[in-house]
Order: structure tokens, then C-alpha cells, then sequence
């Protein structure tokens, strides 16, 4: 069974609500882990005054028994602080659309009459259930060793310098120093500079995260149907968080300028029959498969919707030109989004793995995992022989 999710909540209701279907028996769960990351989610320079008020923390009623998951449905709620302010409040009529968010869009889509059911509903508020899902996943993972974890790499205008072999454990304890989450130090007061400046010009800055997956196996994903492709559900997973408008495996963007001599990974392999390859531009995939390097991820943010400064719209009551009406906001989120990445790569990579392995616990897929065909050449023997397809059908030649 694959790991589905559902989220339900507004941005500003009582609660937010997810429920996770297809996680398998006995993976140790703790609340507090889980609320270690929605604790990450909410820390940053460059957020706005909800996180001051918020104070995540899950609440799990069903599917988890004595710290293990049952096999059955986990059910995930986490309450609004906020809601208070707004229980018995007449909330004013929202009529004119911020140019980038989803006011505008939902109104079309689904004959909204008031502006703020698209906001309540598209509002990233959403993602702190994304997050809380994604924790579940982390602790999946971490059942076979995999790790995962992510940094800012460029915010605005300012690019962090990344070593081109990194140490990708220490880039992680690096990035959760700072509260621009990079892990160079040498551009992390720039970064807060671009971020004060935007402050005061009233607007708002994007940038760009990298999130990486370690001790992934080989062999997940496929090459054989367009919707198996690794990359291509990895990259629907990142664009479908709000905000992000673009993802790429490794630097692909970057290397669709160069020649192939410049982009591939060439490989060796040692004395013990280990296949190695001398670099990782592919970003651990291959043809929509895991090549066993570890996973690399980037994913571009653009800036927040929601401008101080306000922005010109029209006013869908009156039908006249009008400036948009600030509403709470991030002036730069980027630094929180990470755990929301690294939530929803967790999500892929663990529904891949469950695939590849199969089975309904823990206990069942641990002995499956150490089975798992590895890059040495003693697990892909060859027949080194001519072949044909002999198919009877000749195509109608």
C-alpha cells in the first residue's frame, strides 16, 4: 500500500488535521520528536508575527500504541493558538487579490463570494501538517539508516558558498546554527542584511534551499512508466509546497549549459567489486532510479505574496483599481521552509522504499533491506551473450 496523506484545516480555524494511510507496523513514534520539527518550522529570521504567537504541538489519536505504529491509520491533529483571536470576530469582507497567491485563482475555480476562504485554505499554514506527516516518514527511514536534511543555499540576491565534495552531515549541523539556516557562516549576515533591507522597502525576499537524502539504497523509483520516475514525483512533491515554483535534481539547470563530459559521473569500481562513481552531478538519481549517492534536491522559493508596501489590484466588489490590504506575513520564509522540503522529500522516499520492499512491518522489511542488490558487480551478474527479442509480432512490416 503506498503512504497517502490528507491535511484539513484553515489558517486560522480551531485546528489543523492530517491523516497518514500505509505506514507500516512498528516504527517507534514519539510526539516529541515530531514536535522538534514543527519547532524547526516555525524558527527563522524573516517571519512574521504569527510564530510568536503559535506553539506547535501534535496531538496523535489513532494508529500509534505504545510509542509504535499499528499498521493502521495515524491520525495527527495540532491546535491553532490564534483561533482565540478570531472565534468571535467579524472578520471584514477580503474583495481584492494579491497578485501570486491563490486569491484570485480560488475564486475562479470555486465561485468564492469572499476572497478569504482561498487564503485560509492556501495559506502555509497548511504545511505544519506537511511537517508532522514528514516526521512520521523520518522515523520510517531511519529504520534503514537513511538521514535527511536541508539548508539555505541563496536568499534574494546572496548565494552561500557550498563545497563541491561536501561533508553533507556537517553542512546540516552548520545550517541548524544560524537563523537563516546556511550553512556558510561567512554569508549568513548578508543574508540578514538582504532580509532587514526588504523590511524596510516594505516587500519581500525569495531564495533558494537544498535538501539532501543520505545512505538512500539503490534501486528505488523506475525507469519504466512516467509517474515511477523518482525525480519527477521528488519534484512534484517540492513545487506543490506554496511558494515554490521551481526544483531540480542536483544543479540541472546549471549543467544544461555544459557538455556531457562536464555533467556525467564516471565511474570505477575497487578491488572488492564496488561500483563507485567519481562524483554526484546526477544528484543520486539515474533515469528515474537511486544510484545509491546520496539524493540532492534544490528547490527555488519565490518571495511571499503578502507585501507591506502592497501591490496593485483591483477591487472584485467595485471593479476599480486598488491597492492589496496587508495581511500577517513572512518577509522572508525561506529559512522555514527547510523542514517543510526535507518533510516532503521524506514522504517520496519513503513510499519508494515501501514499494521496493514490501510488507506490512517493521520486522518484515528489515531482513528484505539487507537483501537489497547493491553497486557491487557480484549483485548484477551478466550473461555477456547475443540475444533477440523473437516478439511473433513483427509491427505489421
Amino acid at each position: 500500500m503506498p503512504i497517502r496523506f490528507l491535511t484539513a484545516g484553515e489558517s486560522h480555524g480551531p485546528m489543523l488535521t492530517a491523516i497518514v494511510e500505509g505506514l507500516p507496523a512498528g516504527i517507534p513514534i514519539s510526539a516529541e520528536a515530531v514536535n522538534e520539527d514543527l519547532a524547526r518550522r516555525q524558527a527563522g529570521y524573516g517571519s512574521g508575527g504569527r510564530m510568536s504567537i503559535e506553539r506547535d504541538a501534535v496531538q496523535i489519536s489513532a494508529g500509534v500504541v505504545a510509542g509504535h505504529t499499528t499498521g493502521a491509520p495515524v491520525a495527527l491533529h495540532v491546535a491553532n493558538r490564534d483561533y482565540k483571536n478570531w472565534r468571535e470576530k467579524d472578520i471584514e469582507a477580503l474583495t481584492t487579490p494579491r497578485p501570486g497567491h491563490a486569491d484570485l485563482t480560488g475564486a475562479l475555480k470555486y465561485g468564492y463570494r469572499e476572497l478569504r476562504l482561498s487564503l485560509e485554505r492556501a495559506s502555509a499554514r497548511e504545511t505544519t501538517m506537511r511537517v508532522a506527516v514528514g516526521a512520521l516518514c523520518k522515523a520510517y527511514l531511519a529504520q534503514f539508516g537513511v538521514r535527511i536534511g536541508g539548508y539555505v543555499v541563496q536568499i534574494g540576491g546572496v548565494r552561500a558558498n557550498i563545497p563541491e565534495q561536501p561533508d553533507y552531515k556537517r553542512l546540516f549541523e552548520l545550517a541548524e546554527a544560524n537563523d537563516v539556516r546556511t550553512p556558510d557562516p561567512d554569508s549568513a549576515e548578508a543574508m540578514h542584511e538582504a532580509i532587514r533591507q526588504a523590511k524596510i522597502d516594505k516587500d519581500t525576499l525569495g531564495g533558494v534551499m537544498e535538501l539532501v537524502a543520505l545512505d538512500v539504497p539503490p534501486g528505488l523509483g523506475s525507469h519504466v512508466h512516467h509517474d515511477r520516475r523518482l525525480d519527477a514525483k521528488i519534484v512534484a512533491a517540492m513545487v506543490s509546497i506554496q511558494a515554490m515554483k521551481g526544483a531540480e535534481i542536483g544543479q540541472a539547470f546549471a549543467q544544461a549549459g555544459l557538455p556531457g563530459s562536464q555533467v556525467h559521473d564516471e565511474m570505477d569500481v575497487d578491488a572488492e567489486g564496488r561500483i563507485t562513481r567519481r562524483s554526484n552531478r546526477a544528484g543520486g538519481l539515474e533515469g528515474g532510479i537511486t544510484t545509491g549517492d546520496p539524493v540532492v534536491v534544490r528547490v527555488a522559493m519565490k518571495p511571499i505574496a503578502t507585501m507591506l508596501r502592497g501591490a496593485d489590484s483591483v477591487d472584485l466588489a467595485t471593479g476599480q483599481p486598488s491597492k492589496t490590504v496587508y495581511e500577517r506575513s513572512d518577509f522572508c520564509a525561506l529559512p522555514r521552509a527547510v523542514p517543510i522540503g526535507e518533510a516532503m522529500l521524506a514522504i517520496v522516499l519513503a513510499d519508494a522504499l515501501l514499494e521496493k520492499l514490501g510488507g506490512d512491518s517493521i520486522e518484515e522489511m528489515l531482513p528484505r533491506f539487507a537483501a537489497l542488490r547493491r553497486n557491487r558487480t557480484q549483485d548484477l551478474p551478466m550473461n555477456a551473450q547475443p540475444w533477440r527479442f523473437n516478439y511473433p509480432y513483427d509491427g505489421g512490416l
